[in-house]
């Protein structure tokens, strides 16, 4: 079983108050908050893998967490220089992350489901809009359209302005939400505040935005690296 390891003790690159909150993406050559980048490290059959949660051994670089970087790093070998020695990429890795990050998501949404943060059901959730503190709305995406126009509207009429920044999810198969909330058919589903939701609307942002973002410009470049050195590795 692999030991949980501190970021810190790991892997070299800037950080800020020595809390290693930052880290140099070595892709894109700009620095950015860990939380909006993947770590990669190497297992013990020289493959490189998404550490989603942060906690695997070993030696880390660190990507942004955008398809388009990750494509990017691969295009241009980023990951043999970053670790200075030959390591095995699978073509699909781009893929193997987003399905990665997806689980992820979907987890938070099962530990928001047992903590009874969320309700599914088309009356169940028509009910919640109107009388509970709702946070997000889920729809399946391959769920009718009828359905998910109507408690949107209901939404709007309940929260007016305010419904704007609510967030509306129709990423996930009607399968995937009945794995996620233990039942069967969930094609609508609401979600309530708490810290479990929190949880899962933060990993789900994660999802979209690794699945929209394109690598950045190197604009926080630091002016003493070259081109293979300084990638955030121990």
């Amino acid at each position: 079983m692999l030991a949980r390891h501190d970021d810190n003790e790991l892997d070299r690159g800037p950080k800020t108050g020595g809390t290693g909150s930052e880290r140099l993406c070595a892709a894109t050559r700009t620095i950015k908050p860990v939380g909006e980048m993947i770590r990669f490290v190497i297992a013990p059959n020289g493959t490189v893998v998404a550490d989603i949660k942060r906690n695997l051994p070993g030696r880390g670089i660190w990507i942004t967490a955008t398809r388009a970087a990750i494509a990017d790093a691969i295009k241009r070998n980023v990951f043999a220089r970053g670790f200075k020695r030959e390591v095995q990429v699978a073509s699909d890795m781009v893929e193997i992350t987003e399905r990665l990050l997806e689980r992820a998501a979907l987890n938070a949404l099962a530990i928001a489901g047992k903590a009874g943060d969320v309700v599914a059901g088309f009356s169940k959730v028509e009910a919640a809009i109107a009388r509970e503190r709702v946070v997000a709305l889920l729809h399946a995406s391959d769920g009718a359209g009828d359905g998910i126009r109507k408690l949107n509207a209901a939404w709007r009429r309940q929260l007016g302005d305010a419904a704007a920044a609510i967030a509306i999810i129709e990423t996930f198969t009607s399968v995937q939400l009945d794995l996620a909330l233990g039942r069967p058919n969930v094609v609508h589903a609401a979600l309530f505040g708490g810290p479990a939701s929190d949880v899962f609307l933060a990993r789900f942002k994660r999802l979209e935005h690794f699945r929209a973002g394109t690598p950045d410009r190197p604009e926080q470049k630091d002016p003493q690296l070259r081109d293979g050195q300084g990638l955030g590795t121990e």
